[in-house]
């Protein structure tokens, strides 16, 4: 599928971008909003989109590590219908950013979630690159050792998602811990990828500060910017590396997108300890929950307060810290109760209840055995 090009945004922290024709037209029900109202709003709306490099995407993406996935979300092939119609909602409501990787699905389906989003993109009315933004992880797997077969990675996700040029391609972790000189192939293969035009922007997973960068600097000497960070940020993994890394990618215009922005589910009140999901999470649900007490606590009481659910006040943290967040999306339900962390903000004093309940808890979300230093 042959996108057409597009301009080149203005370079702002956070742009207002008025719907186009297709699939981005407000209810011709809704009035017009007075430009006084605009102003004193919330600071996100549906529509507002936030500048990542090239990019002009929405405050909130979703993940798609689900779509394919047996053994951690219980993926049936029975589910492609109404994972197109959360695809279909979620594009009809303004988001444009949508997260997959080429290892998302188990054993004889894996890529299947690079192939659900292409045959709903192609299926689509999707007019222009920046109607979606398809953001791809590569795996860095221990036969990809040059960066001609990096490139060949993504020429093969593009084939699965049926288009020609990917919004932002990402390395999905460093080998830095235990193949360090497979390291430089896989970032020549990022320039690679971005000088030949596959993709508009490039960016990393599960990196650490130091390595962040030592990334973006050699990136830098190639010409080519580092445009996003993707990394487990939520209330239940803010801790020191993960602040320090927020730091560091502020201070080099690298964006964060939060991977787990929910914690796995636990976060959304719908899980305790005598009602644990089924299959590989409940082992992990079982350690932390019974120590969350304060934290769901807080979530609810702020949640109660504001008539959001608890899923959107944690998502809507994530927001208010900076950072772009994922969650993952199984149901039309998802999309619609995730939608509602969007059009306002928590307070300065609601973030810092949050935050002071999570310090309370004795045990954080695992991290992930790729997460470099």
């Amino acid at each position: 599928m042959s996108l057409p090009a597009a301009k080149a945004a203005p370079a702002m922290p956070f742009a207002s971008q008025p719907h186009g024709g297709g699939i981005f037209l407000r209810r011709s029900s809704s009035p017009p909003v007075p430009a006084a109202a605009l102003r004193l709003g919330p600071l996100f709306w549906p529509w507002e989109k936030v500048k990542v490099g090239p990019l002009s995407v929405s405050p909130m993406g979703f993940g798609t590590w689900a779509w394919g996935n047996q053994l951690l979300w219980g993926y049936q092939e029975s589910m492609d219908t109404e994972l197109q119609d959360c695809f279909n909602l979620a594009l009809k409501n303004g988001i444009n950013l949508f997260d997959t990787a080429d290892s998302y699905g188990t054993g004889k389906l894996n890529g299947q979630s690079e192939m659900l989003l292409g045959k709903f993109i192609s299926e689509g009315s999707i007019k222009s690159p920046d109607d979606v933004v398809i953001a791809t992880k590569f795996a860095a797997y221990p036969w990809r050792l040059t960066s001609g077969q990096f490139v060949n990675a993504c020429k093969s996700s593009l084939d699965r998602l049926q288009i020609d040029r990917l919004g932002i391609g990402q390395l999905h972790w460093s080998t830095a811990n235990y193949a360090p000189l497979q390291e430089r192939a896989l970032w020549d293969g990022l320039v690679d990828m971005y000088d030949k035009g596959l993709v508009r922007a490039v960016g990393v997973s599960n990196y650490g500060p130091k390595q962040l960068l030592k990334i973006h600097s050699y990136l830098a000497s190639r010409g080519v910017p580092l445009s996003t960070a993707q990394v487990q940020f939520s209330l239940l993994s803010m801790g020191d590396e993960q602040m320090e890394l927020k730091t560091v990618c502020d201070s080099l215009g690298v964006r964060v997108i939060a991977y787990s922005p929910l914690g796995l589910g636990m976060l959304t009140g719908k899980y305790d300890a005598s009602n644990l999901p089924n299959g590989p999470r409940s082992v992990l649900f079982r350690q932390i929950l019974p120590g969350l007490e304060s934290l769901l606590s807080c979530l609810k009481s702020i949640a109660d307060r504001k008539g959001k659910t608890m899923s959107q006040v944690a998502i809507n943290w994530c927001i208010c810290k900076g950072a772009i967040p994922i969650p993952g999306v199984k149901t039309v339900r998802h999309v619609e109760d995730n939608l509602g962390a969007l059009g306002w903000r928590l307070s300065a004093g609601e973030i810092s209840e949050l935050e002071a309940a999570a310090m309370e808890s004795p045990k954080k979300m695992v991290q992930n055995i790729f997460q470099t230093a």
